[in-house]
């Protein structure tokens, strides 16, 4: 019943930009924290940005400056906008809401940095 649907993965090349969606059905979202997780390959998933139900962010150092997570609690989507791009960006990306005992996981999307 709960689902989370992510968008605007993609190719980009190093530099460049793009910003990926999570949308949310089902939910109260407005009351979760949301969150955007990767996972490249050989490698253990790993937090990429995080913001609360009340609208304060963290973000890991290796994409600090660069990257935005933002929600709109109207639309019950979470953002994550992505810039200056690196290879080392290259892996699935997932949203993640969590409320209480609640936990609930997207299906990823691909993003590959690539000249």
């Amino acid at each position: 019943q709960v689902q989370l649907v992510e968008s605007g993965g993609g190719l980009v090349q190093p530099g460049g930009s793009l910003t990926l969606s999570c949308e949310a059905s089902a939910v109260m979202f407005k009351f979760y924290d949301a969150s955007w997780y990767r996972q490249a390959p050989g490698k253990q998933r790993e937090l990429v940005a995080s913001i609360t139900s009340g609208g304060n962010s963290v973000y890991a150092d290796s994409v600090k400056g660069r990257f935005t997570i933002s929600r709109d609690n109207v639309e019950e989507r979470a953002h994550l906008r992505m810039s200056s791009l690196k290879p080392d960006d290259t892996a699935v990306y997932y949203c993640n809401l969590k409320w209480r005992g609640f936990d609930y996981w997207g299906q990823g999307t691909q993003v590959t940095v690539s000249s």
